[in-house]
């Protein structure tokens, strides 16, 4: 499997992150909270509160939903007290695994992130240790099924994007985080249809692991993601195809 984020394109496409709405739409709530606090409730002023209701909204999350978030966020209704938490360790075959969190117990959140890498045979580790091996990055997914694939690639290239990924009936196009919202706009008045639209890590350079390795980090990874707190989760493990569609068909 070739490209950028692997972890991120393997959950888009099975749809983990939406195997349970209701935690989704928590992990949602978190992020609007976090973004309307440290910037103010004005989506048209704070670009990570903008970047966080287009997410919810992709998701179908009820506009009441977000308001509620927001007013959080501001101090208007309670419930708005989380810290941002990043935690960093090597998963198999020492590959690099960045998780973003949001809690409002850090020792908590630490003792699951920690329980989860030892149980699949990993390790937390220091702060720094593998941050350093990831950039910033703007991602949309658009699926292309009903669409020209290359065509739509060329289009986003066309509107601003950095790099496009083509695979498996999906198309991710990839930006710099200031030019996130451009480029989707642009696309989306060329009536191209948006999954979703996010900034995310992509690592430097990627691992490549043999099958027993590969299904491991995946299981790792799946595990994390099922951690209230844990808000994304970001690796350089390169997996192998035939493992994506083993672990896709579970």
């Amino acid at each position: 499997m070739s490209g950028h984020s692997k972890w991120h394109s393997i959950k888009h496409q099975k749809g983990v992150a939406d195997a349970r709405r209701g935690q989704l739409f928590t992990k949602l709530t978190r992020e609007i909270i976090v973004a309307a606090r440290e910037g103010g409730g004005n989506p048209e002023a704070n670009f990570r509160l903008r970047l966080a209701v287009q997410k919810a909204r992709d998701s179908n999350m009820p506009m009441d939903n977000i308001e509620r978030a927001i007013k959080k966020g501001t101090g208007e209704l309670e419930g708005g007290s989380l810290t941002e938490v990043v935690l960093e360790g090597y998963g198999p075959s020492g590959t690099a695994i960045l998780v973003n969190a949001l809690s409002d117990n850090r020792n908590r959140t630490i003792q699951e992130v920690r329980s989860a890498f030892t149980r699949h045979g990993s390790s937390l580790g220091e702060s720094g240790c593998v941050a350093w091996l990831f950039d910033s990055k703007g991602i949309i997914n658009i699926n292309a099924e009903n669409v020209d694939a290359d065509e739509l690639a060329l289009a986003a290239i066309d509107a601003g994007a950095e790099d496009v990924k083509v695979e498996n009936g999906y198309v991710e196009v990839y930006t710099v985080p200031e030019d996130l919202e451009k480029v989707r706009e642009t696309l989306e008045n060329n009536e191209v249809e948006i999954d979703s639209s996010e900034l995310i890590k992509v690592p430097k350079t990627l691992i490549q692991l043999d099958e027993k390795s590969a299904m491991q980090a995946l299981k790792l990874m799946e595990r994390l993601e099922e951690i209230d707190d844990v808000q994304n989760v970001f690796t350089n493990a390169d997996i192998p195809d035939s493992v994506v569609e083993e672990y896709q068909s579970q």
